[in-house]
């Protein structure tokens, strides 16, 4: 896989990441800061570190499983390998300008 097109399925993956909301929260993973890390290998294995904005997360399985299965259907990638982190503790400073908005924090 080339630079080029890592960088095109990265683009997808956020597309599709950008679809996976926390049911309690108007605003997707991505933009609520909680994906960490994004990384599509040549073979097209993807490792996905992200957080929840609490470890007590309700539901957790339903995320954890929504963001697998919506990765694994962009095209060029195989598997997903989802890793919930919990380092560094995610908080309000990750929400991106647009989430920040939307929660009416600006």
């Amino acid at each position: 896989m080339t630079q080029e097109e890592k960088t095109k399925t990265e683009e997808r993956i956020v597309d599709v990441l950008k679809t996976v909301y926390d049911p309690e929260i108007p605003v997707n993973i991505y933009d609520l800061g909680m994906i960490y890390k994004i990384d599509v290998k040549d073979d097209g294995t993807l490792d996905v570190d992200m957080t929840f904005t609490a470890p007590n997360c309700p539901a957790a399985d339903f995320i954890l499983e929504d963001v697998r299965t919506k990765i694994e259907s962009v095209e060029g990638i195989k598997t997903a390998n989802v890793n919930l982190v919990f380092e560094p503790a995610w908080d309000q400073s990750m929400l991106s300008e647009e989430a920040r908005l939307e929660l009416g924090l600006d």
